[in-house]
């Protein structure tokens, strides 16, 4: 039985159609061989110098200052809260949109007067927790000395300096029960303990044994949505034994972003040169004197493999800038930790730092830090 008309021209019309959008795509693909392909690469891109954007973003007014403000002195009504629950063994874990270290380190100098207190920068690129576990047994060692909690006969024997012992000796000296009643408190306070320098697996389970010890107690914040997953269930409950707080500020990252390299910025010796710069204007004014002598010297040695750790030490006793070696040595940690120094063995066996840049860049280096 033959189909009506109208059937068979809207079908051919659809063929029609089809075959048009078929000998389109052929011609396409034909013609698109002589299109001419861009010349164009990403480094021809005009990119901004990191310092004047740096500037420019420092310019920025923040927003609502006074809610941000209010926020922050809302949370003080927690103090005594988090007081007790560090005096019980607890660790406290601070999440939420906005930079948290304002608030912790309010809490820290008005409410932890009785504790000795570290700071530990986890948004740096690196961090030696050797020299912090190290410093942590220092300050308990004081605080037992001064608070006479302990006769001198029952006083832990120290064999050698804190520095040179190992990080298990260093752990079980913290883990001691020296003394009473938890008087002698040493509370760690982490910035990002989900930063870059702490992400490994190895520090993360530095931090949990040093959280489990019987003389520590830990304040730490995190602000990856993953930072959950670095932990198992021993070290979430057992050995860092946290109370978790969500505590949003909405406070800009001004601190902690200054150590992340900007994108759409320019790269090279004198962008790190640059760098360099903006990371010694946040350390004190006596470690930027110090990385000055160490300039110096390579400048006038160039030849060397780096300036020697016993001329440093006597050019920084001479201009009154260290009373000791330990003194020294925390600058030096700084400097390493923030990738501003590296060191090396001199040819004569003693250990030497030098700066990873070319004399131009020093020479710029040190006209910014007269």
């Amino acid at each position: 039985m033959d189909r009506p008309k109208e059937a068979r021209e809207e079908e051919e019309e659809e063929d029609d159609e089809e075959l048009g959008f078929s000998r389109n795509y052929f011609l396409a693909k034909e013609n698109s061989g002589s299109v001419k392909k861009s010349s164009s690469k990403l480094s021809d891109i005009n990119v901004v110098d990191e310092k004047d954007l740096r500037a420019a973003t420092s310019g920025i007014v923040t927003k609502h200052e006074k809610e941000i403000t209010s926020l922050l002195n809302s949370y003080k009504d927690l103090y005594s809260k988090w007081l007790l629950e560090l005096r019980f063994g607890f660790g406290l874990l601070m999440y939420g949109f906005g930079s948290k270290k304002v608030l912790l380190e309010d809490f820290a100098s008005s409410t932890l007067s009785d504790f000795g207190v570290i700071v530990i920068n986890g948004y740096l690129q690196s961090i030696n927790l050797k020299q912090v576990v190290s410093t942590m047994a220092e300050v308990l060692w004081e605080q037992l000395k001064t608070k006479r909690k302990i006769s001198a006969r029952n006083m832990p024997k120290v064999q050698q300096p804190f520095s040179s012992q190992s990080m298990e000796d260093l752990l079980s000296f913290l883990d001691g029960s020296h003394a009473k009643e938890n008087d002698c408190l040493i509370c760690v306070i982490v910035h990002n303990i989900d930063g870059p320098g702490l992400r490994d697996c190895e520090s993360q389970q530095n931090l949990a044994r040093l959280a489990s010890c019987t003389q520590v107690r830990m304040v730490a914040s995190i602000d990856h949505v993953n930072a959950p997953l670095m932990w198992d269930k021993k070290m979430v409950h057992t050995q860092f034994n946290w109370c978790w707080y969500h505590v949003p500020t909405f406070a800009p990252y001004k601190v902690e972003g200054v150590f992340f390299p900007l994108i759409l910025t320019s790269g090279g010796t004198t962008q790190s040169a640059k760098t360099a710069i903006i990371v010694l204007q946040s350390l004190t004014p006596n470690a930027q004197s110090v990385f000055k002598i160490i300039v110096e010297y390579q400048l006038a040695h160039s030849e060397e493999e780096g300036m020697p750790i016993s001329v440093l030490y006597t050019q920084c006793r001479e201009r009154f800038l260290v009373r000791s070696q330990t003194t020294l040595s925390s600058h030096l940690t700084e400097f390493k930790d923030h990738e501003l120094v590296k060191m090396r063995r001199h040819s004569d066996g003693q250990d030497c730092f030098y700066i990873p840049l070319a004399s131009e860049s020093l020479e710029k280096l040190l006209q910014e830090l007269v």
